[in-house]
């Protein structure tokens, strides 16, 4: 049987990188002749070196299932949000050829946690889980809606003078705008409704108040009935140093995160992840991999941002290389609902990701620049002397020419995630290689974890 992972980015590399470590795969030769093998689609320039990239759009079902037949594919590894919002799981589990390929996502209205912030709201009220005030609108209730931005100061805490601003559907990590005035609140609602600012995706917008905190993400992975945490992240979302700028898919993250300690993390299981799993059995919601909880550390007290129904990043280039158990062992233990009986190790090193980008990200940017400096990354280049510390560059926006070069193909083009014995080990490794690699317009934040370091 064989392994298929969706998507072209840093998660589906570090995925595929991570799968491949599987005994599984080394006890079947190593894609020795009629051993298991592993497939990603469409992948990228990383994927490409360790595994066999298949050209098929991730939202190609058809394909994607007449590929899976062919080549006995036995699991489907879904990295992005699109084709579990498009409802992959129920077009496999559906189809009476298809059921026995195992999903590792959720159905398609599970996936509406992370496809309708406000399907999310409304889930989140009924089970009781902790997040922003909040209201949704559409275009016939555009007025109701500025006057509900008029009354944010009477919000509980609000911080004064902002106000969130979220396009109900997908907009590829871009339709969350947070407004520092009334005014300003007042012109981008006007925007995302009647100019559809982000497409479909703001044909209703929600309103929400503006928490201020401190950011984390916490992922669990769950076979519907039980789940098991993985390593936390904090994600570093700004353009900018010092968190400033537009957002973006993420500049870089961290894991573990200091101030999620053993307190705040079980106010997260109870108040947050138990409920949520909860509310899913008592809608019965097919479910079958990864939560992601955007979570606001409010003065100790965790409130849900944002639920993703897949692994974030830069966030998967921090986790999963903190997980010693074999993904493809967890995986199967979901898949066959039994994730309760198996244990889910930690590596306690500290894992550090710093995203390069294209300039220009993320506006407008130039594809096909020539990426130099990638086999500088040895251990005495790095000047690496513990054996026990690492760097490793997943790929996200990359792609080969005709001449077999690595080249840009996006506006993230690689994660540089390494793993330290602490923070300031693993982010100088980091920061290290980054100086390494270079193509025209390179950009990276030389600030990645700063704030977690003092």
């Amino acid at each position: 049987m064989n392994i298929l992972v969706l998507g072209s980015g840093g998660r589906e590399h570090v995925l595929a990188w991570k799968l491949l470590q599987s005994r599984k795969f080394h006890a079947a030769g190593d894609h020795a002749e009629g051993g298991k093998k592993l497939f990603v689609a469409p992948g990228n320039a990383g994927t490409q070196q360790i595994a066999q990239n298949i050209s098929i759009d991730v939202n190609d079902f058809e394909k994607i299932a007449s590929f899976s037949k062919q080549n006995d594919i036995d699991m489907i590894v879904v990295g992005p949000e699109a084709p579990l919002v498009e409802g992959i799981w129920d077009y496999f589990n559906d189809n009476d050829d298809l059921n026995n390929i195992n999903i590792i996502g959720p159905s398609k209205l599970g996936a509406q946690l992370e496809g309708s912030k406000d399907f999310a709201k409304n889930f989140m009220r009924k089970y009781g889980i902790p997040t922003a005030k909040s209201k949704t609108f559409t275009k016939d209730s555009l007025q109701e809606g500025l006057e509900y931005i008029e009354s944010h100061d009477a919000w509980p805490r609000q911080l004064a003078g902002h106000i969130v601003l979220k396009a109900d559907g997908l907009a590829a990590g871009k339709g969350v705008i947070i407004a520092d005035s009334i005014h300003s609140a007042k012109r981008t609602f006007k925007e995302m409704l009647t100019n559809e600012k982000f497409g479909k995706a703001s044909a209703k917008v929600v309103i929400e108040e503006y928490l201020d905190g401190i950011e984390v993400s916490v992922f669990a992975i769950t076979d519907g009935r039980s789940y098991k945490l993985l390593p936390e992240a904090k994600d570093y979302k700004r353009i900018g140093e010092g968190d400033t700028g537009p957002n973006t898919g993420g500049m870089g993250a961290v894991s573990p995160v200091p101030f999620a300690d053993k307190n705040f993390m079980s106010k997260v299981t109870e108040r947050i992840v138990d409920p949520t799993i909860e509310g899913l059995q008592q809608e019965n919601i097919d479910y079958c991999g990864f939560i992601y909880f955007g979570l606001m550390n409010v003065n100790g007290d965790p409130y849900v941002i944002e639920y993703n129904v897949r692994l974030g990043d830069p966030e998967a280039e921090v986790v999963l290389p903190r997980i010693k158990t074999d993904l493809m062992d967890i995986f199967y233990a979901a898949a066959e609902n039994r994730l309760s009986e198996i244990n889910i190790e930690f590596d306690e090193r500290t894992a550090a990701a710093v995203m390069l980008v294209s300039e220009g990200y993320p506006g407008k940017y130039l594809k096909g620049k020539e990426i130099t400096g990638l086999e500088r990354m040895t251990n005495d280049e790095l000047r690496i002397t513990n054996n026990s510390s690492f760097v490793m560059a997943f790929h996200a926006g990359t792609t080969t020419n005709g001449n077999g070069k690595v080249i840009t193909n996006g506006g993230r083009v690689l994660a540089l995630s390494a793993l330290g014995s602490n923070m300031k080990e693993a982010l100088h490794l980091s920061n290290a290689a980054a100086e390494m690699i270079d193509w025209e317009g390179k950009y990276y934040r030389k600030d990645i974890g700063f704030d977690l370091t003092n």
